[in-house]
């Protein structure tokens, strides 16, 4: 055990030198990780052997060249689900449990149906059925390679994938004020805004970027929202900490929805909007 903890100090310590703010708990998770055990059971494994520690080596190396963790396990926990994510899919953020939590707290109806827009690795939908699995539940997404992930990630659900653009013209309009609840967590990163190296070199900059001001899929979200949800139905979008007032502005501005308000995460910063579509247009 002294030598398993003397690799995870030395681990520590080499992500730190490589500017990993987290360099401890990235250590510790890795150790985790390679020996196919949760973090809080390290300290009660048997001395690992020299393969344990030639992976441990690798793992760490490849951490400290910034390759998101979650690239390196390959999963990522978000809500009550365990995730799979790898290159060319967004990787789901704490930030976005407090849209899940908001969700999944309001009244809906049995059956609800729900509408997860640029469900990227399928993580609110994954999420949404394993609260309400009685729901049927359609996530779309325009990257054939994003949604990869998301056929994995529900597999054994009821959750329906399509690949289409959100902000298109026409979709699904069989679905018009039929669908009980809309969620969104689209690209709304304003361009050229500076990233830690692993979202620019690791995440798809289709998934992170949304124009000038970071509204340009918002707006194509909120329009659909707008034309599918029934009356009475709800709302929530994810937005850049920036943009809340312009969001806000954006959603009352169409006139269909009532009830509109900005949302804060985990850390307190302005993070989602939420709103119910008005009984009468």
């Amino acid at each position: 055990m002294t030598q398993l903890l003397r690799a995870i100090d030395s681990a520590a310590a080499q992500l730190a030198d490589a500017g990993i703010d987290s360099a401890r708990w990235d250590a510790e998770q890795l150790a985790a990780h390679v020996a196919g055990v949760d973090r809080g059971r390290l300290l009660l494994l048997e001395q690992p052997g020299e393969e344990f520690f030639e992976r441990y080596r690798e793992a760490v190396t490849q951490r400290s060249h910034r390759v998101p963790l979650q690239h390196v396990t390959g999963t990522v926990a978000f809500g009550p689900v365990q995730l799979s994510v790898g290159p060319g899919v967004f990787i789901p953020r704490p930030e976005t449990e407090s849209l899940l939590e908001w969700v999944t707290a309001q009244q809906l109806t049995t059956r609800p149906v729900i509408a997860d827009l640029c469900t990227g690795s399928g993580a609110l939908a994954a999420a949404l059925a394993r609260h309400r699995p009685a729901a049927r539940i359609i996530a779309i997404d325009d990257s054939g390679a994003a949604l990869q992930y998301a056929r994995r990630n529900t597999e054994g659900t009821a959750v329906e994938l399509l690949q289409a653009d959100v902000t298109g013209e026409g979709l699904l309009p069989e679905l018009d004020g039929q669908v009980d609840v809309v969620v969104a967590n689209p690209p709304y990163i304003p361009d050229g805004a500076e990233l830690d190296p692993e979202v620019a070199q690791h995440d798809p900059h289709h998934a992170l970027f949304g124009g000038p001001d970071g509204m340009r899929v918002i707006t194509g979200v909120v329009a659909l929202a707008g034309r599918c949800l029934r009356p009475g139905g709800l709302f929530a979008v994810e937005h850049d900490d920036a943009t809340s007032a312009k969001t806000v502005e954006l959603v009352s501005g169409t006139k269909l929805f009532d009830d509109i308000r900005a949302r804060r995460d985990l850390t307190g910063r302005p993070r989602f909007v939420t709103a119910r579509r008005k009984s009468n247009d």
